[in-house]
């Protein structure tokens, strides 16, 4: 494949900000842990004031989200992911046992290659860079072309207030171009250590790709079943499903994608979520927003990504209501002769009716296997037992009684906070957890004699005599 002009002026955007990176790392790990942890502090507290600011450019040039939510995302991450980092140690003696006489030191790796997408930008951006940081570490951001100037943007907030509080230049960065040649050469780059790449199935693969360790993650078919023992409180159930599937117009992948109803509860379930502000499509309708969403090939139109229900019924040709919050099609398969049923970047929801919840399991089991595997699920039930089968799903989070979004970021549940949730080698990825700072450290083990070593010798005399 030949390259253009373009092109060649990425790859050496990448190249100086991956060597720039590297020099200013070299300066920057000579820091104390407790100069790191403050400068985290700094950039926290310089980014906060800006978040609706950054919120809105990011909407602005991407077309996606609404503002107020885009400006809760940046601030979770600079007020509770900041906050958790602070009872986090990172750098230096992590750990010393006295019995097994064994010390774990915490290292930096080196530059970071954060890939950012283009449905949160300003608060991937953010969050990266407080993980980076934190552990010890350079980072430079290679944006979604898409995203590109709200991504410099915050970036360049963040680096300045690091220069000012006496950090080295070039600590944090942001390549300017959004060419997708730079972000290729700043992943494969000898100066890079580590790639943190959220993004889609191909950004994923290229960052698996580019022979460096990968911290990448894929994508979320959210399943939530709701049984029958949770029938005395399904307004509660509705608007968690609502607020958390209506929030930044769906463009959370963690949010709920389809909802599975024992059929006992599921005319009460629709009931309540109507009086939320759901709106049940007819079937032509479903049929209708499926190519609205869809391309027939099975990926997304970019175009309706990220849009008000409001927008996405006027694209399909019906109008909805003006209380609408989110739009549900009642469908009764999954697979690619049923768009509904896939990933839906938007304020969208699939809706089954099953008959108890052996069967709900089975269908959250193949949503999953339809583009989510390893990523979320959810339950809201009282019975432990309908809890403990679950949980059984192929799914690295399974959250209880919660909105998914709220409680798979680390928000109303109590799991480590992050914007880049692991999904396991179920997907082809390396990491399970909700990944942070801990994530971006090497763990040096310092380790005194414990135990005769020619006790070896003996122990294989015993296993031969």
């Amino acid at each position: 494949m030949s390259l253009t002009y373009s092109d060649l002026d990425a790859i050496q955007e990448a190249r100086q900000a991956a060597q720039t990176a590297h020099d200013a790392w070299q300066k920057f790990r000579q820091w104390s842990p407790d100069e790191v942890d403050h400068l985290v502090e700094v950039l926290a507290r310089a980014v906060a004031p800006e978040a609706r600011r950054l919120g809105a450019l990011a909407v602005e040039e991407t077309g996606y989200g609404n503002v107020d939510d885009k400006e809760l995302k940046n601030l979770f991450n600079t007020l509770a992911v900041a906050d958790w980092l602070r009872g986090v140690r990172t750098l230096g003696v992590l750990w010393r046992d006295e019995v097994t006489r064994v010390a774990g030191i915490g290292e930096p790796m080196g530059v970071v290659a954060a890939i950012v997408p283009v449905t949160n930008p300003t608060a991937t951006v953010i969050f990266k860079t407080l993980s980076a940081i934190k552990s010890g570490n350079a980072v430079v951001h290679a944006p979604h072309p898409r995203a590109a100037k709200c991504c410099a943007e915050t970036a360049r907030v963040m680096a300045d207030a690091a220069e000012a509080h006496g950090a080295p230049r070039g600590l944090i960065q942001c390549l300017v171009s959004g060419d997708l040649a730079g972000t290729a050469e700043l992943m494969k780059h000898k100066r890079t250590a580590i790639v943190m790449a959220t993004g889609g199935p191909a950004m994923v693969r290229a960052a698996y790709s580019s022979g460096k360790p990968t911290l990448a993650v894929g994508a979320g078919n959210v399943p939530v079943y709701v049984d029958r023992s949770r029938a005395d409180d399904l307004d509660e159930v509705a608007d968690m499903l609502l607020s958390s599937k209506s929030f930044d117009y769906g463009t959370a992948c963690v949010a709920e994608q389809a909802i599975i109803v024992d059929r006992p509860v599921a005319d009460r379930l629709k009931h309540a979520i109507r009086s939320a502000g759901g709106y049940f499509c007819t079937w032509r309708e479903a049929e209708a927003l499926g190519k609205v969403l869809f391309r027939p090939n099975g990926a997304l139109v970019v175009d309706s990504v990220g849009q008000s229900p409001h927008k996405l019924g006027e694209l399909a040709g019906f109008e909805t209501p003006p209380d609408t919050r989110v739009i549900l099609a009642e469908l009764d398969s999954v697979g690619r002769s049923t768009p509904l049923s896939a990933e839906k970047l938007a304020p969208v929801l699939a809706f089954y009716v099953v008959d108890g919840a052996d069967e709900g399991i089975r269908r959250a089991h193949d949503i999953l296997e339809f583009g989510g595997l390893g990523h979320t699920a959810a339950v809201h039930a009282t019975d432990p037992d309908v809890v403990t089968r679950f949980s059984r799903v192929p799914a690295a989070r399974v959250l209880v009684d919660t909105p998914c979004l709220h409680g798979g970021i680390g928000w109303s549940c109590d799991i480590d906070p992050s914007f880049m949730l692991g999904t396991g080698s179920v997907s082809g990825s390396i990491v399970s957890d909700n990944v942070t700072a801990l994530h971006l450290i090497n763990i040096k083990r310092v380790a005194y004699e414990s135990r005769p070593w020619r006790s070896i010798t003996d122990l294989l005399d015993e296993r031969t005599s």
